[in-house]
């Protein structure tokens, strides 16, 4: 479903941890590894600038955008900084010294509770509860849902990304200078820009232990294992899960906010029709940095300098049997491009459909909101054979759930900009 797109989608069972999609794109065929790949096919995976040996869904970082901010309620509500009646008037953009941060150009704004500010992803509600929460109280209320942690999967190679607290730039930088935390540097966390970088996994933990109750469970992707010569499989433990001692309450508020975004909100039209209710939050990161005075314009920037798409989400919002989160890179809205792929996983996992072909070219070249046409019946569809013959070309197909990924030995990309602009 990505197409010709980079990026990646990491699909959870809240209740256990298990690893139910672990996808990243491009891919490559593994046969070409089994009797030692030659030079001229490792040329070509090696020095692509797709990076199809990166996995991205393990150590491809990003900012998190907009899917930060039900993260940020939760904190405001636990640390007793906001209510969710609190009201906060958005006129479009936040002040502070003397610094202008800004806003979509077709958010509505006025005047915002927490349900309204999360529906409508109001960036100024969340420029001010960064400013009141601070960088070090953001980071401790996150670290625990595992943002900028390891998650501890069975799978080497998996990187930290950036939680940034004032400890951290100390650690980080050399120069005095650089290693002071600025006040303004806080702003554009609250939405998750600014040194907020994390990879899919993360952000699909954190789903998951919303959606779970505050219950985190460590993702695995190993439940059980066989010999080659026995038709016994021996199943594998899981690691006993943490409870984060989290408010029941305050995570049934902001549930019922993500829920509103599916119903009223951002990617309303994406899951229109859904045989289930789903909880959900687009999110649209800046991939560089702008000038000072530079508007963001898609059509006349370079694709891969474009924002990143991304969407969270769990379902069905009443008793969720899978969580994940989603990034295609350099894509624009979340609504556009993320949340569409996210609609049909959700169908393939919960209804047990695929999507026809027309459906899934306009899924494709982020092109589709809800469904067209008649979906398939996923049972029916055989799953996509690469020839082990094939070049070392990435693929980047149709991938149902389930699917693995890259070689994990690769070199994560650089943390995105930490430029204080508006995400959806």
């Amino acid at each position: 479903m990505f197409g010709e797109r980079r990026g990646a989608l990491v699909a959870l069972d809240p209740k256990t941890g298990e690893v139910l999609a672990f996808v990243s794109k491009p891919t490559f065929d593994p046969n070409l590894f089994v009797e030692g790949i030659d030079q001229e096919n490792w040329q070509l995976l090696n020095e692509s600038i797709d990076k199809p040996l990166l996995n991205r869904a393990l150590r491809g970082t990003y900012p998190p955008g907009s899917t930060y901010k039900p993260f940020m309620a939760l904190a405001a509500l636990t640390t007793g900084k906001r209510s969710a009646s609190t009201l906060i008037n958005d006129p479009g953009f936040f002040m502070f010294g003397g610094h202008r941060f800004g806003s979509p150009e077709n958010e509505r704004g006025g005047i915002m509770d927490m349900r309204r500010a999360i529906v409508e992803s109001s960036n100024a509600y969340f420029y001010s509860l960064a400013n009141e929460l601070g960088v070090d109280a953001m980071h401790d209320f996150m670290a625990p849902l595992g943002f900028g942690q390891l998650t501890g999967i069975d799978i080497q190679g998996e990187v930290r990304g950036v939680l940034p607290s004032q400890a951290w730039k100390r650690d980080y930088y050399k120069r005095p200078e650089q290693q002071r935390w600025y006040a303004g540097e806080t702003i554009s966390l609250g939405i998750g820009q600014g040194y907020n970088s994390f990879t899919m996994l993360q952000l699909a933990q954190a789903t998951a232990t919303l959606a779970n109750n505050g219950i985190k469970h460590k993702p695995q992707l190993v439940i059980a294992t066989q010999e080659a010569t026995s038709p016994t499989r021996q199943s594998v433990a899981s690691a006993p899960p943490t409870n984060l001692g989290l408010n029941p309450e305050h995570m049934d508020i902001i549930r019922r906010a993500m829920v509103g975004v599916t119903q009223e909100g951002t990617s309303t039209r994406v899951f229109a029709g859904a045989g289930y209710l789903s909880g959900g939050k687009t999110g649209t990161a800046q991939a560089v940095s702008l000038g000072k005075n530079e508007k963001y314009n898609a059509a006349r920037m370079e694709e891969r300098r474009r924002d990143h798409s991304l969407y969270i989400a769990f379902a069905p919002a009443e008793d969720p049997k899978i969580a994940l989160a989603i990034v295609v890179e350099n894509a624009g809205f979340g609504s556009a491009s993320a949340a569409p792929i996210a609609r049909r996983a959700f169908d393939y996992w919960l209804l047990g459909q695929y999507p026809n072909e027309q459906d899934l070219e306009l899924v494709r070249n982020g092109q589709a909101a809800a469904p067209v046409g008649t979906p398939r019946m996923a049972s029916a569809v055989p799953w996509p054979v690469v020839p082990a013959s094939s070049p070392a070309t990435p693929t980047s197909g149709t991938v149902p759930p389930n699917t693995s990924t890259n070689n994990p030995s690769a070199t994560p990309p650089t943390p995105a900009s930490s430029a204080p602009v508006g995400t959806r």
